[in-house]
């Protein structure tokens, strides 16, 4: 089998013979051998054991038909070697063992070594970049979302604490974006380096903010992060969830792919991001539990929208959740495939 490189033409808006389609989430507890695996190890530990990892990377790719890999692992594994204790409770998130909230707090924060801090990833990473026929996708927080859960101590609802950190001391919040901007920046690149092909850049939490918060608080961190890495060989896609009103903000970004949740139609994402990068999304997670007939019909409208310009990735507008039956997914996947490149062949 050769090397299929459809989802990278499309993050670069050249020509594909059909949409390229993977899915967030795509390798998880919707699977029976991903929950197998679960009752042995850890989700840490898995990502600490380099061919574990790589095969639970690659189990939705041989069984979904995507046509990429995204690298199995959490947005909270760098932060470990930077000094933050935490652990991950099934059906809760992360969760800290103390906030991070002060200027000493966030002083005690040290710098990323990737390769000596996190061999075990990097590794994973050259193992997935010999065995996979689709691209992989490396990954991190972005950081906003990092932030919140370093000083909120965990998830959150309302982000007070993280808000709070903003308002009342502005300093302390640059000096933790800036130290949370250079982890990401370092991080990424070593992902490439190993054999990513793509990177993602997960705001999961940024849609809490104003688009006025976002401009003041986020936006410097965020572009300067896409302006270093503006070398970088490989598409950069940037994602957040429920961040409509923040769109109009990112179309001066260095980056490839712009990520929509299914708050926004990507007619309208486009619209707000500028014509010059591929867009990404954004499926309804929620339609995946649909019965078929219409949760074909939510997928033809997004790819016929899709298709309207160059430049185009199926994807859902968040993850998949434990529900969703694998069957599912491959026949959403097939179909994809299928109508979409009979749409590019009847232009």
């Amino acid at each position: 089998m050769t090397f299929n490189d459809t989802f990278l033409k499309a993050c670069l808006k050249q020509e594909v013979d059909h949409t390229p389609v993977w899915y967030m989430r795509q390798a998880g507890r919707y699977q029976s051998e991903y929950r197998e695996i679960r009752k042995k190890y850890s989700l840490l530990e898995i990502c600490k054991i380099p061919e574990l990892c790589a095969e639970v990377t690659i189990l939705p790719v041989q069984q979904l038909g995507v046509d990429a890999a995204i690298l199995f692992s959490d947005i909270m594994v760098p932060l470990g070697p930077m000094g933050v204790k935490y652990d991950i409770i099934e059906n809760r998130g992360p969760v800290l063992e103390t906030p991070y909230r002060t200027a000493e707090d966030i002083a005690s924060l040290r710098a990323l070594e990737p390769e000596e801090d996190l061999p075990y990833v990097l590794e994973t990473i050259k193992i997935l970049a010999r065995e996979l026929k689709v691209p992989l996708i490396g990954f991190t927080g972005a950081p906003f979302t990092l932030a919140s859960y370093i000083v909120e101590g965990g998830p959150s609802r309302n982000y007070i604490r993280t808000k709070q950190l903003m308002y009342s001391h502005p300093e302390v919040w640059t000096s933790l974006m800036d130290k949370l901007a250079d982890m990401i920046i370092t991080y990424l690149r070593a992902q490439v380096d190993a054999g990513a092909k793509a990177v993602q850049i997960f705001d999961s939490w940024v849609g809490a903010l104003s688009a006025q918060d976002y401009t003041k608080y986020v936006y410097p961190t965020m572009q300067r992060i896409f302006t270093e890495l503006k070398d970088l060989p490989a598409p950069k896609i940037y994602f957040g969830v429920a961040s409509g009103e923040l769109l109009p903000l990112w179309s001066e970004y260095d980056t490839e792919v712009i990520g929509l949740d299914w708050r926004v139609t990507i007619p309208e994402g486009r619209k707000r991001v500028g014509e010059k990068f591929a867009i990404q999304g954004n499926l309804d997670p929620g339609t995946l539990l649909a019965p078929w007939p219409v949760l074909e019909e939510k997928a033809k409208q997004i790819i016929d929208q899709g298709l309207e310009k160059p430049g185009f990735v199926f994807n859902l507008g968040h993850g998949i959740f434990p529900e969703v039956p694998g069957d599912m997914l491959r026949r959403l996947t097939e179909f994809i495939h299928e109508y979409s490149a009979s749409v590019i062949k009847n232009r």
